[in-house]
């Protein structure tokens, strides 16, 4: 029997009609299941949302082991790559654009890693002045999730780029990409000469100063904001990059589930009302 929805983070009936098929088929034979995946999904996004440990989930949630069990067997069998995969085609067939993008948008972000990010995988980012970790995303043109991948924040953004617009090229028809200053240079070159891909540089019109919206780039840094509402994501807490992706790719799938079932963009924060809320 399913919990009642009580959490802000928990999925609604239409995020988990998204969610549900595109999970793998139970096993057939042996013992069943003995939690619905329903709560697995909701103890996930949990943690998540809230930035708890594991082992801090509510009661009401299935035990903190179970939950974390099914985080890491679908992540081994890279349900989360599929999942976002589908939710992205959805949501762009919903928007009235083609299913696959053609033209993407890179951005970095670095973070600072708590105590449990290994020396092995954490640096420092001199310009940002972060010790932890730098997060490469690559979106569509609507800001939708295509891949990430999570280095030591002291790897250059031409360096770390080359590992994210390989992953892009790989999965998607993306042939096209913007991005900022700090991805100009040789970098250009090798994107034309290795993928095929023409890399843009968006840069900021001359004399501004403060902050102002940059035609081409809004998209991503937005996605970067949403993605950092999941306090999970406010610094890197994860032993491994693997596992960050990993939570970074709940988050953005929570995002687009949200996002299709509602019909439309979030213009700004939902407001949370309780069950028995008039």
């Amino acid at each position: 029997m399913s919990r009642q929805r009580r959490y802000p983070s928990d999925l609604t009936d239409g995020q988990w009609a998204l969610i549900e098929p595109l999970l793998p088929a139970p096993k057939t034979g042996g013992r069943p299941e003995s939690h619905p995946r329903r709560s697995v999904v909701d103890g996930i996004l949990y943690v998540v949302r809230s930035g708890c440990a594991w082992r801090y989930l509510p009661a009401d949630f299935p035990p903190w082991q179970t939950v974390y069990w099914y985080f890491k067997q679908w992540e081994d069998a890279k349900i989360t790559e599929a999942m976002l995969a589908a939710l992205r085609e959805q949501a762009r067939v919903q928007q009235g654009r083609d299913p696959q993008p053609t033209a993407g948008i890179i951005d970095s972000q670095s973070v600072k890693g708590a105590d449990t990010v290994g020396r092995d995988s954490r640096g420092y980012d001199a310009g940002k002045k972060i010790n932890g970790r730098k997060r490469f995303i690559v979106t569509d043109t609507l800001g939708l999730l295509i891949v990430v991948v999570v280095l030591a924040a002291s790897v250059q953004d031409r360096d770390g780029a080359k590992t994210t617009l390989l992953s892009a090229y790989l999965i998607t028809p993306i042939r096209f990409v913007f991005a900022d200053g700090g991805f100009a240079g040789k970098l250009v070159d090798w994107a034309t000469a290795i993928l095929r891909t023409t890399l843009h540089v968006v840069r900021k019109p001359l004399g501004q100063h403060g902050f102002a919206v940059i035609p081409r780039r809004w998209c991503v840094e937005r996605t970067l904001a949403w993605l950092t509402a999941h306090r999970r994501l406010a610094r890197d807490y994860e032993r491994h990059p693997a596992t960050s992706e990993a939570m970074i790719r709940w988050a953005a799938i929570n995002t687009m589930t949200s996002r299709i079932a509602r019909g439309e963009p979030a213009t700004r924060q939902q407001r949370w009302r309780w069950p028995d809320e008039s």
